[in-house]
């Protein structure tokens, strides 16, 4: 499974590729809140943060989350990764608990996925 860096907008079609080349309904994405970007796909949450390292991101900045293309709105991005059991960083779970980190990731993932007033069609 390809890990796909989104650093723009991309079109529904490629958004539906992504997910039929990862788990059909929906695909891992991990986000680096400080550059505001994302690596969608791949298998593991763990495989994109590695893409997005390699590429100059940090740690600290990177998050987990699954994203659900045919979901409504509220409901299409799950804050939940393995590599966000973080307790130095407050984080002791798998979902992020941080809820300023979830509003930056929903922003993120509205600016360059789909925006909440958009559906796949």
């Amino acid at each position: 499974m390809e890990i796909k860096i989104i650093k723009e907008k991309i079109l529904q079609d490629e958004i539906k590729k992504i997910a039929q080349e990862s788990f059909g309904d929906m695909f891992k994405i991990v986000i680096d809140i400080e550059k505001k970007i994302i690596a969608a796909g791949g298998e593991l949450h763990a495989d994109a943060m590695e893409k997005l390292l390699s590429d100059g991101s940090e740690a600290k900045n990177l998050w987990g989350a699954n994203f659900y293309l045919f979901e409504n709105p509220q409901n299409r991005i799950e804050y939940v990764a393995l590599i966000n059991i973080r307790p130095e960083q407050n984080n002791r779970k798998m979902e992020i608990e941080n809820n300023e980190i979830k509003n930056k990731i929903k922003q993120i993932v509205e600016n360059l996925l789909l925006n909440s007033d958009e559906q796949i069609t």
